[in-house]
């Protein structure tokens, strides 16, 4: 190891009281969700507040319903968000113990998961309320990447979701045992991507800020289905790149697959995000080009 950067004195909670002998804590990560949806929602609001960004000059609701449709999608996160970590990544582990799937504050969420939760929640409100869905969908892409930033941000915080072992100058040397097991001499110091900072200036900084730009600057929203496809192709290759780099699960490491990778032939496969992050580039590209035919 050239060089690397020792892990700074983050505390993964804000701060935490004792009540009758019960211990409340305020945890970044909790923050950074919190932050992101109101950030998000505000996003949201003003885009449907500028009539003249949408086709036909004509939003797809009204701020009032953006508020209502807020609950709908937290609610998709949470239980999407742990549905899909318990089914994509730990099944057998949950099926033995199912007690534990409710068990959110132990950790584990997905990404893919709570965004399938997401789309199902829009779905449902767009149904119940007869709004048109794509210039919705379009909304929603628009207010995701302030969240996305957050919380891989909070993910470093945490000091999990680390990348692999690096000689890079910016490689961090994370605190713990798992995070210093790399196979190094006893007197060598472990560093690893800081993959968690890739993902939020990949997912949350580019393409948050490319999403603004092309909704409220270049008429993007005027064909529907624009943004949403960009937001879905963008992260989707965010997430394959950054894969390279990232700790591979623990699940799916084994001696004669190091990688852990969750599909693959003779040493050479896809990880599980990789996987789950190809069907979100192909529909991305499909709506993006669609969005363009029309007129």
């Amino acid at each position: 190891m050239k060089a690397a950067i020792p892990f700074p004195p983050l505390s993964s909670e804000l701060f935490s009281i004792s009540i009758g002998g019960f211990e409340f804590a305020l945890r970044w990560y909790a923050l950074a969700y919190i932050a992101g949806i109101l950030i998000g929602w505000q996003l949201a609001a003003a885009a449907v507040k500028r009539s003249a960004l949408w086709r036909n000059d004509t939003p797809p609701m009204s701020a009032a319903q953006v508020e209502q449709l807020m609950t709908w999608v937290i609610l998709g996160i949470i239980l999407g968000g742990r549905l899909g970590f318990v089914l994509f990544y730990q099944p057998a582990y949950y099926f033995a113990h199912p007690a534990e799937i409710l068990m959110v504050w132990h950790g584990g969420m997905s990404f893919h998961g709570g965004l399938l939760g997401v789309i199902l929640a829009v779905l449902g409100f767009c149904l119940r309320n007869r709004i048109p869905l794509m210039p919705t969908a379009d909304m929603m892409a628009l207010a995701v990447p302030p969240g996305l930033l957050l919380g891989r941000i909070a993910n470093f915080v945490n000091a999990e979701l680390w990348g692999r072992p690096t000689d890079l100058p910016w490689g961090v040397i994370f605190p713990g045992a798992a995070a210093q097991e790399c196979g190094q001499a006893l007197v060598a110091e472990c560093a690893r991507h800081p993959s968690q900072l890739y993902e939020a200036g990949l997912e949350g900084l580019l393409l948050g800020g490319l999403l603004i730009w092309l909704a409220f600057f270049r008429g993007a929203l005027k064909r529907p289905g624009r943004i949403a496809g960009i937001f879905f192709a963008g992260y989707g290759i965010a997430r394959v790149l950054v894969e390279l780099v990232r700790q591979p699960d623990a699940q799916f490491v084994s001696p004669g697959n190091p990688l852990g990778l969750a599909w693959h032939v003779n040493g050479y496969g896809l990880t599980m995000g990789q996987i789950l992050s190809l069907p979100m580039i192909a529909i991305g590209l499909w709506l993006a080009i669609r969005a363009g035919r029309r007129t």
